[in-house]
Parts: C-alpha cells; sequence; structure tokens
C-alpha cells in the first residue's frame, strides 16, 4: 500500500484555439469548459487542490472565480506547437516553488465537458494505492479500423478483413478519450510522459465521452447538457408530485 500523499488537478488552458477561438471560455449548458473542469475536479472526493494553467487574463479570471488556484504559462508554452506535458512540468515547478508540489497529479483535459467526480475518484485511488502507475478514461469501442496505404488503398487495422463478426461476438477494445489521466508527479518527472509503468483504464459512458474540437462538437455537447438538465427537472418534478401523493 502506498502512502496518499496529496492530489492535485492540473488543466491546461491556453488562450489560443484555432478550432473555436477561444474555446475554453465557450459555454456548455450554460458553464465554460474551464469552470466544467474546474467544478469536476473540486467535487471530486480524492482532488485536494485544483490548478489552471493559462496564458490567458480572462480564462485565468474565470478559472480562480470558479475557485482554482492559478499558473500564469510563458508564452513559449502556449503556443499551438506546445504539449501539454510542457505545460504539465511548468506547472510542477512552479508547485515546487511554492512549496506545493502534488504527491499524484489529475491531468484533467477543459475540452471534455461531462467529466464524472466518481471517474477521478476511482482513478486517484488506484494510482494512490499503488495498483497502477497511470490511469486514464477510456470508452469501449466495436469500430472496424481502416488505413490508407501508400497507394491509396484501404488496409485493415484491427481486425480480418476476410472474416466480419457481429458485434456481440467481438472483444471490445477502448478507446482513450482525454478526458482525464491521473499519476505519481515523481515519475512523470522521471519519463516527461504521462503513459509509463502499469496502465490502466477507468470506462466512462459512452454518451458523454465528448471532446469539443469544433463548433459542431460544442452544439453536441450544448444539446447533451441541455437534455440532461430537461431530464433533472423532469425527475424532480416526479419525485415532488410522488411525494405530494
Amino acid at each position: 500500500m502506498r502512502s496518499s500523499g496529496s492530489v492535485v488537478a492540473i488543466i491546461p488552458a491556453r488562450a489560443g484555439s484555432k478550432g473555436i477561438p477561444g474555446k475554453n471560455l465557450r459555454t456548455v449548458g450554460g458553464r465554460s469548459l474551464v469552470r466544467r473542469a474546474v467544478d469536476a475536479a473540486r467535487a471530486a472526493e480524492a482532488i485536494d487542490a485544483v490548478v489552471v494553467s493559462t496564458d490567458g487574463d480572462a480564462i485565468a479570471a474565470a478559472a480562480a472565480d470558479a475557485g482554482a488556484t492559478v499558473v500564469r504559462r510563458p508564452t513559449e508554452l502556449a503556443g499551438d506547437e506546445a504539449s501539454s506535458e510542457s505545460a504539465l512540468l511548468h506547472a510542477l515547478d512552479v508547485l515546487g516553488t511554492d512549496g506545493t508540489a502534488p504527491d499524484v497529479v489529475v491531468f484533467l483535459q477543459a475540452t471534455s465537458p461531462f467529466v464524472d467526480p466518481a471517474d477521478l475518484d476511482r482513478a486517484v485511488d488506484r494510482v494512490r494505492s499503488g495498483a497502477a502507475d497511470v490511469v486514464f478514461a477510456a470508452t469501449p469501442s466495436h469500430a472496424f479500423l481502416w488505413r490508407a496505404a501508400a497507394d491509396g488503398s484501404a488496409v485493415a487495422v484491427n481486425h480480418d478483413a476476410a472474416t466480419r463478426p457481429r458485434r456481440q461476438d467481438r472483444e471490445p477494445e477502448y478507446r482513450e478519450t482525454g478526458a482525464f489521466t491521473v499519476f505519481r508527479a515523481d515519475a512523470f518527472r522521471q519519463h516527461r510522459h504521462r503513459f509509463h509503468g502499469r496502465v490502466e483504464f477507468v470506462v466512462v459512458d459512452p454518451a458523454l465521452a465528448v471532446d469539443v474540437d469544433d463548433l459542431a462538437d460544442l452544439a453536441h455537447a450544448d444539446a447533451l447538457a441541455a437534455r440532461a438538465h430537461a431530464d433533472a427537472l423532469a425527475a424532480r418534478a416526479h419525485a415532488v408530485t410522488v411525494a405530494a401523493h
């Protein structure tokens, strides 16, 4: 059994975005993407603190208003070519200077608007216990994948093209959603990459495994949030009616 130590969620949220200008401040269900990420992390029982790494003043203000600590990311780590790893390492360096370096890191993606805090808790528990070094969010997939060869022909990737088993007869594969990845800070510093050691995944709801990359994704996420809100209101009204009788 590993010692628990502190757990900090780090949310990289840069100001620039080519697909959707100001993407991290766009709203889903009335809350900005960065706000939804902070809210999910703060609602997780296993997470002690939430940090947003950003180069943008408006994002910094929104993050602070949501209850997160802000780490100002330098310009050279906020461009299109900058990796998420570079932002995480910078944030850990800043936290180390402040004396608040965590034992476990929850890398949370702001563009995944439907993160369940219970899933975060499950992932953190696996890492804190020593059962896994890395745990990430994934959703089942039965898709037949293909790639284009150099001559333009199609090549089967994850199946035998001559055999077409029924969906129910295929073992599912799992698609990484990107929503979150949990790992120990010291191992991440050593490997400088989020996937190392024993890697596991937490299966998340496929209906909510949305990654907002373009306007169509944003509209889809907003519709899902509106539907979830309507369902919650209907359930509340039903409960009141039943109680009245």
